[in-house]
């Protein structure tokens, strides 16, 4: 098991344990990046990621001025499989929107996607760096293992309500949403790269296309810090995005954080500012891990067993040999 709680194990942390599995020794939180991390939360986890924020817009074209804030929460659950993760993500968002002629407020659903993730490759499966006890030089020098990414697969549905102010359809709509997610782990799991390449609204009016970047580094146990950049294009709207911010690990079931978020166009120009915490439960993996535990040494109990009698084996047979000679 990792020994080193090495913050950015804390959100977006990944090396496997026991016998690969997803579950890490501190919270594995998405937050308050917006991608989605390869790994599961762990087989029978659940985790909770909340937060809240505020908006300042203005389009320069449409001539109006928008502020408002929003909530969002995720909701991951590993059931099944190590691999498996069922994911909830809604955010809700209410605003007000001033222009020279009239002023109105939208509030509504800016998201509800209902979905699963399953980690379909692990370069660390079955992968140990062993030490070479010769040479400082060659256990100091880049590991080239770490290019290979983990990969994910996720797959989702939007559920949008009738009259949505945020939808491009007065009517309600259920449409799908995938992802590929990949993760590379770099300097011993100190700096953290994700990728996500989504294809949102598939098959309705205004597909949407996507990718987030997260570069996260865990400076000590307790924090770590990430940038982002995030770019979507569709005909209904498109933007690039970029966000930074840090977390702050409080236990190894609680975390804090905080972001802010910009774009550098002005149809409209936005600034988004937010803090969140992530909570994880993780009392019954605990339970299986004990298991396992019990498991391993029944079966290291047995093997020295076997050791034993072959090592007494031996010896008898040296005794036998040495009476006829």
């Amino acid at each position: 098991m990792l020994k080193n709680k090495n913050l950015f194990l804390t959100a977006l942390c990944f090396i496997p344990q026991f016998f690969f599995a997803q579950y890490t020794d501190v919270i594995n939180s998405n937050r308050p990046g917006e991608t989605m991390s390869a790994y599961a939360v762990g087989k029978s986890v659940i985790q909770a990621e909340l937060g809240v924020y505020g908006i300042k817009e203005k389009h320069d074209l449409l001539n109006y001025d928008a502020s408002g804030f929003g909530t969002d929460l995720t909701l991951r659950y590993g059931a099944f499989l190590e691999k498996l993760e069922f994911i909830l993500d809604l955010q809700y968002q209410m605003e007000n929107f001033d222009t020279p002629y009239t002023s109105y407020k939208k509030n509504n659903f800016r998201q509800t996607v209902l979905g699963a993730k399953y980690l379909i490759y692990d370069p660390y499966k079955n992968y140990k760096k062993e030490a070479n006890i010769y040479s400082y030089k060659a256990n100091h020098s880049f590991n080239w293992h770490e290019l290979i990414p983990a990969v994910s697969l996720f797959a989702g549905a939007n559920f949008v309500g009738a009259d949505n102010p945020y939808y491009f359809s007065p009517q309600s709509a259920i449409s799908p949403k995938v992802a590929l997610i990949t993760q590379n782990l770099f300097g011993g799991g100190k700096w953290v790269f994700v990728t996500n390449i989504i294809a949102d609204y598939i098959g309705t009016d205004y597909p949407s296309y996507g990718y987030v970047l997260t570069l996260t580094h865990g400076f000590n146990d307790k924090w770590s810090g990430f940038i982002e950049n995030q770019g979507y294009k569709s005909d209904f709207y498109s933007d690039a995005i970029v966000r930074g911010g840090a977390a702050y690990l409080i236990n190894s079931n609680l975390q804090v954080d905080a972001s802010v978020s910009t774009n550098f166009k002005n149809t409209p120009s936005i600034l988004y500012g937010g803090v969140g915490v992530s909570w994880r439960y993780d009392g019954s993996y605990k339970e299986k891990q004990m298991e396992f535990k019990n498991k391993e040494k029944a079966k290291k109990n047995k093997d020295n067993e076997m050791e034993q009698r072959e090592i007494d084996y031996q010896a008898k047979e040296r005794k036998r040999k040495a009476k006829y000679e």
